[in-house]
């Protein structure tokens, strides 16, 4: 082998870095974070579990990729709908369909997130929590436009309520059809808002 096929067999495979983490979502949604090993993980993703460190650290590293990601992608979607400068109105709409459509396109991930945000380090839960706050002050900001009676807690309570109704999809499974579910979360957030 020379030296250049040597290097590029050690170049990481992105797709084998995504296969890794959809793996250990599943595991770590199923049986817990500590219950998985990373060869379990590897396995799942067909390779060999050292072939894990390739792409990360640790199993712990996994877990922070996972979160990280849930909070990542929620704010990019929030960015995107509050740069849009709509109304208050058609942005708390888009606010709960992207809260609605991601807890159905990943709910093995918000799962995960609700159920091993506590494994994470100090550091890293202030980190995750400050985004998640974030994400909620786009919500509750818009909520107080839509609803300038309410105070700041109240509105907080109403927002909190709209987001936990909508992710409690991903702890039961409705028999409903993908629309028939979206629409069911979005009244019950339009109710949880009172909009």
């Amino acid at each position: 082998m020379s030296q250049r096929e040597a290097v590029a067999s050690r170049v990481r495979d992105p797709e084998r870095g995504a296969k890794i983490l959809n793996a250990a979502a599943e595991l770590f949604a199923e049986r817990g974070y500590h219950s998985v090993s990373m060869a379990e993980v590897g396995q799942a993703a067909g390779i060999v579990g050292s072939g894990i460190y390739r792409h990360f650290d640790s199993k712990y590293a996994v877990l922070v990729a996972l979160l990280e990601d849930v909070m990542t992608r929620l704010l990019a979607s929030t960015d995107t709908i509050i740069d849009d400068h709509a109304d208050s109105s058609t942005t708390m709409d888009r606010l709960v369909a992207t809260q609605i459509d991601f807890c159905l396109d990943s709910s093995l991930h918000v799962l995960l997130y609700r159920r091993e945000l506590h494994s994470l380090k100090v550091e890293d839960g202030r980190r995750l929590r400050r985004m998640q706050r974030r994400y909620n002050e786009e919500w509750v900001s818009t909520l107080l436009e839509l609803r300038p009676e309410l105070d700041d807690a109240a509105a907080r309570s109403l927002v909190y309520a709209a987001i936990g109704a909508i992710q409690s999809v991903v702890s039961y499974r409705s028999g409903r059809t993908r629309d028939e579910e979206s629409a069911w979360l979005a009244a019950v957030a339009k109710n949880c808002l009172a909009t």
